[in-house]
């Protein structure tokens, strides 16, 4: 058999423990073919970045490869990269092999320019001189959809936006053009039309070069858009491997099944609809705005105003859920601060609140001292990292009664009997009262963060992306959760999101936001099968389903997140102003000129 019969990539009994235990990923048997991408996936501790880490050797300290080996064939044989001297290795990595990481800010040096540090792997391997270097470096950039390749050139990794420095890792990881690509979870960090069009980016890449791809994911969409074949890891073992046809379609293994489960699906078939009538209202936001000055003088600071939300007006109804989906700086985290009070709007701005049915509107902008002390007992927040908004020095007695001691709520036996009553209500066992936050799962966090935002017996819960850390079968809990908490309780939220999918399975009513402004808003089966904006348009075609036959609708993807002179008239903004949020069939809101 020769080297082109053999894959690129064999992967054999590989076995990866920490320092002196047994191995806890083992057995990983897989083979990448020249031109072909596979993907790894699984849930977090699945096994699935130390696999790939253990390829190239650049596992932490503490890892230890037991056994196994690893062969990157070539037409002049195969090598055995786990065999290979730390001196070997290093002409192989970032030449024959390259890697794209998930974090691209811990992965550029924040000291150098992007340009330099590109440059850098064609003058190590490709004995360029800076000048030819920079030649290339500038094409690869203009590749991968840099609007001003000199600027990013020139540019600190701190200048950039997460997408633009992704895109940046993969010129890096490109510009050598290397055999084999490892791109672990490279679009996690990425919004979701900056994501399907890197995914589109490696794969029209990889379809120039032959080049073969391994995808780490925990993403079942992504793996149904861009694998060829995957492997499904649980526990440091694998469960199941195939093509990912055969795979996503036919699953044989129960857990593959479970993953494909969790995945929340967007609507694809509306049901009639009629005009909304809120008759009871729990929370009104009008015309809300928010403005930041930014004062010049400091170091890369320009002077200015910056408007971060504009004309926002949106109401809650009492016992359901308002959804707000939008990409990184839409706004929609500072409306959801506006409305608990926690940020002031600008003039004019209103934010109306019912304590109960029937009461009069208590304006929350207006409150100090005590009555706002009332309103803030009512309105609670579940906040999007469990790990951070949770003490590390406390306990979960702590953490849950800290609350009611901030209130001055019932003595120190009824704050715990409460704290007990807390756990049963996120299904947590009244036994983890003593314990520390580190000693839980993300999914356990994540479940204390509602049990500590429900200690006041609040009306309202804001959620602020309380999902996004999660994997999918923990993801899929935690609205459950959500769900049963708020039937039962009759609260009502304010969700905030970036993810269609999860907004689809929970809202009542979601409005899109982009760039300050809401711009279409509808019940959900509605917004995701007859959306109406360009931009919702690619929201919705950049959201990636476990389901093979849906692929990435990477023009609509482009046409909605770009530039809106681009849109169809109607939508165009006229200067700086957009056209005007109307009523274009019941219930359904667009900002367009009629």
């Amino acid at each position: 058999m020769n080297s082109h019969e053999k894959p690129l990539l064999q992967v054999r009994d590989l076995a990866i423990g920490f320092g002196s235990a047994d191995p806890i990923i083992r057995n990983i048997n897989f083979d990448v073919q020249r031109g072909e991408t596979v993907a790894l996936v699984g849930e977090s501790g699945s096994g699935k970045t130390q696999t790939c880490r253990a390829v190239l050797r650049i596992l932490p300290k503490a890892a230890r490869i037991h056994s196994g080996s690893a062969y990157l064939n070539s037409d002049s044989g195969g090598i055995d990269l786990l065999a290979m001297s730390e001196k070997e290795l290093r002409e192989i990595r970032g030449d024959r092999i390259s890697m794209i990481f998930q974090e691209p800010m811990h992965s550029l040096s924040p000291l150098h320019k992007i340009g330099d540090q590109v440059s850098e792997v064609l003058i190590l391997h490709r004995d360029h001189n800076k000048r030819s270097a920079k030649e290339i470096v500038l094409q690869k950039f203009e590749r991968v959809g840099f609007p001003d390749p000199e600027r990013v050139f020139r540019s600190y990794p701190f200048e950039l936006s997460g997408g633009m420095r992704q895109r940046a890792m993969i010129a890096m990881a490109m510009v050598a053009k290397p055999d084999l690509l490892i791109a672990d979870e490279p679009t996690t960090a990425l919004d979701v039309t900056t994501q399907a069009q890197v995914l589109g980016l490696i794969k029209d890449l990889q379809r120039e070069t032959g080049m073969a791809v391994i995808l780490v994911t925990h993403d079942l969409g992504v793996v149904a858009n861009c694998a060829d074949k995957v492997v499904v890891m649980r526990d440091g073992k694998i469960m199941e491997s195939g093509r990912v046809s055969n795979v996503l379609d036919d699953p044989g293994h129960a857990y593959t099944r479970k993953l494909i489960a969790a995945a929340p699906n967007i609507p694809h078939e509306a049901e009639p609809t009629s005009a909304r009538v809120i008759e009871d209202p729990i929370l009104q936001l009008e015309n809300i705005s928010k403005s930041f000055d930014l004062r010049g003088g400091g170091f890369m600071r320009k002077g200015g105003i910056i408007k971060a939300v504009e004309g926002v007006n949106l109401t809650v109804a009492r016992g359901k859920t308002f959804a707000i989906v939008g990409e990184s700086g839409s706004g929609k985290s500072t409306v959801a601060q506006i409305a608990l009070g926690a940020r002031s709007p600008d003039a004019g701005g209103v934010i109306k609140y019912w304590p109960d049915s029937g009461d009069s509107a208590v304006e929350v902008q207006k409150l100090s001292g005590d009555a706002k002390r009332s309103f803030q007992r009512q309105a609670q927040m579940v906040f999007q990292d469990p790990f951070s908004s949770l003490s590390p020095r406390m306990q979960v007695i702590d953490i849950l009664t800290e609350p009611l001691e901030i209130h001055e709520i019932g003595t120190r036996s009824e704050r715990k009997d409460r704290a007990i009553e807390l756990l049963e209500q996120v299904d947590l066992d009244p036994t983890m009262l003593r314990r520390f936050p580190h000693a839980f799962s993300g999914g356990q966090r994540q479940r204390l963060s509602i049990a500590r935002a429900l200690a006041l017996k609040p009306n309202l819960l804001v959620c602020d992306e309380p999902t996004s850390a999660l994997d999918l079968s923990v993801q899929m809990q935690v609205l459950d959760l959500l769900e049963e908490i708020r039937d039962n309780l009759g609260l009502s939220y304010l969700f905030i999101s970036h993810d269609l999918a999860v907004v689809a399975r929970i809202a009542d009513e979601v409005a899109v936001m982009r760039r300050g402004q809401i711009i279409e808003q509808a019940a959900p089966d509605v917004l995701f099968t007859a959306p109406k904006h360009p931009y919702t348009k690619a929201l919705i075609a950049a959201c990636l389903e476990p389901d093979t036959t849906q692929k990435i609708d990477l023009e609509a993807v482009a046409l909605g997140a770009g530039n809106p002179k681009t849109w169809p008239e109607q939508f165009r903004f006229n200067g700086l102003t957009a056209p005007d949020l109307v009523e274009t069939e019941p219930g359904h809101f667009v900002r367009v000129e009629l």
